[in-house]
């Protein structure tokens, strides 16, 4: 990279923007690699993202904030125990940083439903209390994430998130 030219650069920027499209597509294939995920739930981690972005779209989520619900496990396909970070990160130069947050701190607002039956804090939300995002990912968690999880849930299907998806990732907002 040291002896690379301006010429080059450029170069190599007009072919990545060119690529961009390769991104959502390419999560769109994560997404269906969760169906082969349950880890004990009684639906796999697709079906459980559809009805996480369901509920959000349901309830008049805008479109970055339904893919971001839609990905939001994508993370357990790398990592259970990391998978917050991991799917937030697949998310931060697309969405706003409200959205992120959301993302990245899920499970600490997730852990109120089962935290305590594992022998940890179940009020881990509470240290997040007066963040500007802290309303969003309250409602992500208690209204869409830990309510998605019925086996008798009509939810819309990837196909019909597939726009939406190729929308978001079709360029990045920061890098």
């Amino acid at each position: 990279m040291d002896v690379s030219t301006r010429e080059q650069w450029m170069a190599i920027a007009e072919e990545t923007v060119a690529a961009q499209p390769r991104v959502g597509q390419q999560l769109l294939s994560m997404l269906r690699g969760l169906s082969a995920i349950t880890d004990g739930f009684s639906i796999d981690q697709m079906q459980h993202a559809l009805q996480t972005a369901t509920r959000a779209e349901r309830d008049g989520a805008d479109e970055e904030t339904v893919v971001a619900s839609l990905l939001h496990d994508v993370g357990k396909l790398i990592s259970v125990a990391n998978h917050p970070k991991i799917s937030a990160e697949i998310l931060k130069p697309y969405v706003r940083h409200d959205v992120y947050c959301m993302v990245a701190f899920h499970q600490d607002f997730q852990g109120r439903y089962y935290y305590e039956h594992l022998g940890m804090d179940p009020n881990l939300r509470d240290q997040h209390v007066g963040q500007p995002w802290f309303e969003l990912a309250q409602n992500f968690a208690d209204s869409w994430d830990q309510k998605a999880f019925d086996p008798n849930y009509q939810s819309e299907s990837l196909e019909h998130f597939e726009p939406m998806v190729l929308r978001v990732f079709a360029r990045a907002k920061s890098l």
